[in-house]
């Protein structure tokens, strides 16, 4: 089993799941808000990419339980659960992530939908 460190030490580990958890993060992030911009400069072809990245990403959630596999993985090193114990961010946005981008993804699929219903 991994040594687990308390909540103010955080092992090498943990530091390194967090990091790489942001960066996807932050990848998936910017796909949700480029999937309308793309659309408005009527590059349809990279709206539908964006959308299937971040599909990936939804499926891979459900198949979890609605749970990063990134989470279960820092877990081990911590006995921390705030809502960002395994990301760097800010604790507001760790615990409404799904909500606003799952928000987001949508209105932006709906855009580019009737965007490219118009072209």
């Amino acid at each position: 089993m991994h040594e687990r460190l308390p909540p103010e030490v955080e092992s090498p580990a943990l530091k390194a799941i967090k990091i790489v958890h942001t960066i996807a993060w932050a990848l998936l992030a910017g796909c949700v808000l480029a999937i309308p911009l793309a659309s408005l400069r009527n590059d349809h072809r990279a709206a539908v990419w964006l959308a299937a990245i971040v599909a990936v990403e939804v499926v891979v959630l459900l198949l979890n339980g609605w749970r990063c596999p990134l989470t279960s993985m820092a877990a081990r090193y911590t006995d921390e659960r705030r809502e960002n114990f395994d990301i760097y961010l800010p604790l507001w946005l760790a615990k409404y992530n799904k909500s606003i981008f799952g928000t987001l993804y949508v209105a932006g699929i709906a855009f580019a939908l009737v965007r490219w219903a118009r072209a």
